[in-house]
């Protein structure tokens, strides 16, 4: 366990569990790979309609948010299976119910954003050509409103998404700067001495 120093008006009566090394793994894979994809989305954008690689980019697009999306389903059910462990004795009540909040808050984008995605493309024309090479035939209809509506809740999701990771990000420097040992718990042994 790493020895935490903490100025004296934040004492430390006990020090926090850390999480595990599975758990730290996929928290940071999935934060680097959701960070990238949302990039990624945000630069579709940018692409013309019609325009010979947009195809292209689309389905890569696709492709990365499914792959994502089977990762985030192995870290809910390693979650579920795995609680974290508990936030120490010296955390106030409000922020333990941010947290709890947040947390809840960033799983629920994490299922929505790339299920609406998938559900937009397949009442789409198109459905999804994964990795640009294996045909996923769409089992909807052609159907521009329905279509609209996934997209819409994707679209939107990414904006609310990063709001919350803003605010995660914002957290998790405010405790790595008190050094009450919160952040530390979620980074690999070696990083947190």
């Amino acid at each position: 366990m790493s020895t935490l120093r903490v100025d004296s008006r934040h004492p430390v009566p006990d020090a926090p569990d850390r999480y595990g090394g599975i758990a730290i793994a996929l928290h940071w894979l999935i934060a680097v790979l959701i960070l990238g994809q949302i990039l990624f989305g945000w630069y579709l954008q940018e692409i013309p309609r019609g325009t010979p690689m947009r195809g292209f980019y689309v389905n890569l697009h696709k492709s990365t948010g499914l792959t994502i999306a089977l990762l985030i389903l192995l870290r809910l059910g390693w979650r579920l299976a795995h609680p974290p462990p508990p936030l120490p004795s010296f955390v106030p009540a409000w922020e333990r119910m941010a947290s709890r909040i947040s947390h809840l808050a960033l799983y629920v984008c994490m299922l929505v954003m790339p299920s609406s995605g998938y559900i937009a493309s397949n009442f789409s024309k198109y459905g999804v050509k994964l990795f640009n090479v294996f045909l996923l035939p769409p089992w909807g209809i052609d159907d521009k409103r329905i279509y609209a509506v996934f997209n819409t809740t994707h679209v939107a999701t990414s904006y609310l998404f990063v709001g919350l990771i803003a605010l995660h990000v914002f957290a998790a420097v405010r405790h790595a700067f008190r050094r009450d040992g919160l952040f530390a718990r979620m980074l690999p042994s070696r990083l947190s001495r």
